[in-house]
């Protein structure tokens, strides 16, 4: 099935609901990822592949006080991988707009919310999945959850709050730019994101400025909270609020992306392509 299937069309008489119209683009996601997964291995094998070079090759030369590196990395890139959401959400938009697909959902007798709401559930549900093997080969390279099992599915829930969050905002930058190939180079650049935060290394030696810009970026926030909640490491009291309150700060960060772009990316998909 190519990228530009429909879902199908249901007759005038049959009851359209927008619990329904979500399912059926959700459906059509992961038909249309079945049929073209190449997108989601990259994204899903990409960590994996980086802690196998990171932990390996840099492992060595990069010092965590009081914490083996690989234990300090897992969780950095688990958080690194919450905030793909922006790459894949804007690049399966950007291509369903510049193929046409989003103007003929346009025209079905659908729930406009439902497109959108669609493509951001099957990203969320392939994460879910896709999160399993960097988590098994974490296991597998020394990486240990030292907390206890409330704790690590509170770790998980946040991941994927996140994720599903910074879906939202590369579903409405995909509906904005509406060319696949302006939104796979523009993706390619957010692979920096996770560089200006502490998903890879520590930010306590960085200079103060981009300390600052590091420990503000949700990524950061994000990073923090898994190795807490996995009793990896604790919270840097000294940070910046969203990095000493990690729990909160993700938190706070998926409301405020939630609450701006659910709004804006069902707006934008409503105009189409005006």
């Amino acid at each position: 099935m190519s990228g530009t299937t429909l879902v199908h069309e249901r007759p005038a008489t049959t009851a359209s609901t927008p619990v329904a119209d979500a399912l059926a683009v959700l459906g059509r996601h992961l038909q249309r990822i079945k049929a073209a997964p190449g997108v989601v291995i990259l994204t899903q094998t990409m960590p994996i592949t980086m802690l196998l070079f990171f932990g390996y090759v840099f492992g060595s030369a990069l010092a965590v006080p009081g914490q083996e590196y690989r234990a300090f990395l897992v969780p950095g890139l688990l958080a690194a991988t919450a905030a793909n959401g922006i790459m894949t959400g804007m690049f399966q938009a950007s291509q369903d707009c510049h193929r046409g697909v989003m103007d003929r959902f346009l025209t079905l007798p659908m729930s406009r919310p439902a497109v959108p709401f669609g493509q951001t559930a099957a990203d969320l549900l392939t994460t879910a999945v896709g999160m399993v093997p960097l988590v098994l080969v974490g296991l597998a390279v020394g990486w240990r959850i030292e907390g206890g099992p409330l704790a690590a599915l509170g770790a998980f829930g946040l991941l994927l709050l996140l994720r599903f969050a910074t879906s939202w905002l590369g579903c409405w930058l995909g509906l904005l730019i509406r060319n696949e190939e302006i939104a796979g180079q523009l993706g390619s650049a957010t692979f920096v994101l996770p560089l200006l935060s502490s998903a890879y290394i520590p930010t306590d030696n960085l200079p103060g400025r981009l300390r600052t810009v590091a420990e503000w970026n949700p990524i950061s926030a994000m990073a923090s909270a898994t190795r807490d909640l996995f009793g990896n490491a604790s919270p840097a009291a000294e940070a910046a609020w969203p990095v000493a309150h990690p729990v909160a700060g993700t938190l706070a960060w998926s409301a405020v992306l939630l609450a701006v772009f659910v709004p804006l990316s069902v707006r934008r998909y409503a105009r189409g392509g005006e």
